[in-house]
């Protein structure tokens, strides 16, 4: 990882995604989380202190560690363990079935192979469990997603790999897994080439 991508944009995404509406959604979409959670793509642990109190233990998987002294603060003062793995998503260590949840926020923009990776998720979860995402991706607004696919090689080296134009819910279907509950909504404290959102939960059928 360069300069950059190892100390700057860290740093600028903590900030921007410390703003009053992704804590909002981040404690809308976390409150239902309980047992054993898996949580793809920690980042610098954003989402940590909105995990409720039927949480016993988070697995977090990320291939970078970002601010890692800011993650360790974040991770101290939970009430939960808390482990992390530099792994990619498309590869998780984990057994079948092994947890109660898998979380995914802001995350699936930038994973090589998301539909790789939400095949593991779908390999991951036990009988039962949930996946939880919440994403930003293309608009439903033709006018809109076509400048989020003009403006897409841009922003996928200013993100680090993010991507503004995939279809968040086709990507979970593809996997395999069922979505349950889907929310599209537009961010308002973003511009809308970034926040188009999809927030929503999905199963697996074992």
């Amino acid at each position: 990882m360069g300069f950059y991508a190892s100390y700057i944009f860290p740093r600028l995404m903590d900030r921007f995604m410390r703003g009053e509406e992704f804590q909002r959604l981040r404690g809308e979409l976390l409150q239902q989380v309980a047992g054993e959670v898996l949580e793809i793509g920690i980042g610098t642990g954003l989402n940590l202190p909105h995990y409720g109190s039927n949480v016993s233990r988070v697995q977090a998987v990320d291939p970078a560690s970002m601010l890692p002294t800011r993650v360790a603060e974040r991770r101290a003062v939970v009430h939960f363990p808390v482990e992390i793995t530099h792994h990619s998503a498309e590869q998780l260590p984990d057994k079948d079935q092994t947890f109660d949840y898998v979380v995914s926020t802001w995350t699936l923009c930038t994973i090589p192979d998301p539909v790789l990776a939400l095949q593991e998720v779908r390999r991951v979860l036990k009988p039962g469990g949930r996946f939880l995402f919440l994403e930003h991706g293309r608009s439903d607004d033709h006018t809109i997603a076509t400048w989020q696919d003009r403006l897409n090689p841009i922003q996928n080296v200013v993100g680090c790999g993010c991507n503004l134009n995939r279809q968040i819910d086709r990507l979970i279907t593809q996997s395999g897994l069922t979505i349950t509950h889907l929310d599209r909504f537009s961010m308002q404290s973003v511009p809308r080439l970034v926040g188009e959102m999809y927030q929503g939960a999905a199963v697996a059928q074992h």
